[in-house]
């Protein structure tokens, strides 16, 4: 029963601030005009803020984890190698396929990473671990979604314009800055670290708030069948088969944790904005990340509630 609360206890609190956002929607108190500039400044600003700072503040001593690192990359080079391998089979249209590959490969860790193992683990966890995690994996995230996407455009791939949008994208930046300053020992002026610390703890809140303001569900009868197969893979093929391989390998506790949530959590928001300029199907994409968010309140939980009842962590 205890188990059973504390998984409540994790996910319940996710799922409020997403549902406070889709009534404020409803209530007509945010249009998707103001929506789309929420989204984009949280995008530019405070994630990039909050992945910033979690970074530079790590202890380097303590936060370094070279196996966690080293396994985490090998998890998500292997999830885009099978999804490029399986969509092309169960999808025709290139525009969906390369929304598929995305949605199934790529997770949306900044978001429910940290909130996760703090709400496990409490205040004194040691966050800087997935920090560093996020930092590298979220780069992969955005060139690998770029690859696929560029690829089922239909024309050639242009490294150049993959590379340019790598080089640009705001978290990859800040993630790139944090661990630079990081690994040169430059410590941040207590009064700018205060601005940030107080910055950084609004960032998953507001993004939370404005996804659940974009839910939508008049769109789902037109990309219904992609719609499950992109879904189950990401909140259930793929976090049975590498969560499996993790536990397998010995990862137990706050490591386990970091896995599973990277494993397990929805498409990223992001996903929506990358499918609409790269000509990918934005529709699936946006149903992908609303109904993902959605059901994951349900798989996470699950996730928690079976590797807490093991003791695995």
């Amino acid at each position: 029963m205890d188990n059973l609360l504390l998984a409540f206890n994790v996910v319940l609190p996710l799922f409020l601030e997403m549902a406070l956002g889709y009534f404020t929607r409803r209530i007509g108190l945010v249009d998707e005009s103001t929506l789309k500039k929420m989204n984009n400044y949280v995008f530019r600003v405070f994630l990039p803020i909050l992945l910033f700072y979690n970074v530079v503040s790590t202890d380097l001593t303590t936060a370094f984890n070279g196996p966690l690192l080293l396994t985490a990359v090998c998890f998500v080079i292997a999830e885009f190698t099978l999804c490029m391998l399986v969509v092309p089979l169960i999808e025709k249209s290139k525009p969906r396929r390369g929304v598929l590959i995305q949605g199934i490969m790529r997770s949306n860790f900044v978001i429910f990473g940290l909130p996760v193992l703090v709400s496990l683990c409490g205040d004194n966890s040691n966050t800087g671990a997935v920090s560093l995690v996020i930092a590298v994996v979220v780069p992969m995230f955005n060139a690998f979604s770029v690859v696929a996407l560029e690829i089922n455009r239909g024309g050639k791939l242009n490294f150049g314009k993959i590379l340019k949008s790598v080089a640009t994208n705001p978290l990859i930046i800040a993630s790139l800055l944090g661990i630079a300053l990081l690994a040169l020992g430059v410590k941040l002026p207590t009064t700018l670290s205060k601005t940030l610390g107080d910055l950084a703890k609004m960032a998953t809140p507001l993004a939370l708030v404005i996804l659940g303001a974009e839910f939508n569900f008049s769109s789902v009868k037109g990309c219904l069948r992609p719609l499950i197969v992109g879904v189950t893979g990401r909140l259930v093929a793929m976090p049975l088969i590498f969560i499996t391989l993790a536990v397998l390998l010995g990862f137990r506790g706050e490591e386990l944790i970091a896995l599973m949530v990277m494993l397990a959590a929805p498409p990223a928001v992001s996903s929506f904005t990358m499918a609409q300029q790269m000509d990918g199907d934005a529709e699936l994409a946006g149903n992908m990340v609303v109904f993902g968010s959605l059901f994951a309140v349900l798989t996470i939980f699950v996730w928690i509630f079976v590797l807490k009842t093991m003791a695995l962590i």
